[in-house]
């Protein structure tokens, strides 16, 4: 009876040992972001309408609308601030990707769309010409351009 009594004593230690291991690997450690920090972070990429921001399996996790209006699911390293999205997104706007046409000469902007990561546009150059103008989804540099 004593010999079944100090195993129950060993596996129920050992079950709580194991339950205080998993609830401390479902905090941040104490040197990484913190839920206001992630929040702060996300808002300065462009992510609006953060939710249900959890942490969870070493991550911070919430679903959230990027800049160009989708809604995704967001993962942050609370160590590296490496923010991964489901799908590719962009932290610019339809609007930001006007103002760069529009500096670099283009006009008669239409049909702003971002699609498979690449944001892309129909235009008219200077000298009248019609292109469709694929630009950087982070940066918003022409990447390439076409006759429309």
């Amino acid at each position: 009876m004593q010999t079944v009594r100090n195993r129950l004593f060993v596996v129920t230690g050992l079950l709580l040992a194991s339950a205080a291991a998993l609830a401390q690997s479902q905090q941040p450690a104490a040197d990484t972001l913190t839920e206001p920090q992630v929040r702060a972070l996300l808002t300065e990429k462009g992510y609006t309408n953060i939710d249900d921001l959890d942490f969870e399996d070493g991550m911070w996790e919430t679903d959230a609308t990027s800049a160009d209006g989708k809604r995704v699911d967001v993962r942050v390293n609370p160590a590296t601030s490496d923010i991964k999205a489901d799908r590719l997104v962009s932290n610019l706007t339809e609007n930001d990707v006007k103002a760069k046409l529009t500096a670099a000469g283009y006009s008669q902007i239409h049909d702003v769309d971002f699609d498979d990561g690449m944001w892309k546009a129909e235009a008219e150059r200077a000298d009248g010409d019609d292109r469709e103008i694929h630009l950087d989804a982070s940066t918003g540099r022409i990447v390439y351009e076409e006759d429309d």
